[in-house]
C-alpha cells in the first residue's frame, strides 16, 4: 500500500480592492476564494469593507506553511514593492500571450 501524500496546491494571492489597496491571503483555490470574498460572509472583514475588484497576483506555493509564509513576508511589504510583483506578472502574462 502506497503512504504517498495527497498533496494539495496552496497559493498566496493579492486582491486589489476599491480603494486602490492590495489585500493578501491563503488558498488552495483562488477563484473560490475570491468568489467568497465578494459574495458570502467566509471573505475577511478587511476585504468586504474595501469592495473586492480583482485578483491581481498569485503565486503557487508547494504548502500551506510556505503558504502563509510568503503570505506574511507580502505583508510587510511596502506597497510600491507590492505593486512592482503585481506588475511583473501582468508583463509575463502578456508575454506568454503575444508568444502564442
Amino acid at each position: 500500500m502506497s503512504h504517498m501524500k495527497n498533496v494539495t496546491p496552496w497559493f498566496v494571492y493579492m486582491v486589489r480592492c476599491s480603494d486602490a489597496s492590495l489585500y493578501s491571503g491563503v488558498t488552495t483555490n483562488v477563484e473560490r476564494r475570491f468568489k467568497e470574498h465578494t459574495e458570502s460572509k467566509k471573505g475577511s472583514k478587511y476585504v468586504r469593507a474595501k469592495i473586492p475588484l480583482r485578483v491581481v497576483y498569485t503565486e503557487p506555493c508547494a504548502s500551506r506553511s510556505e503558504a502563509q509564509i510568503r503570505e506574511a513576508q507580502l505583508k510587510k511589504m511596502k506597497k510600491e514593492e507590492k505593486e512592482a510583483l503585481v506588475k511583473s506578472q501582468e508583463t509575463r502574462k502578456k508575454s506568454k500571450k503575444t508568444i502564442v
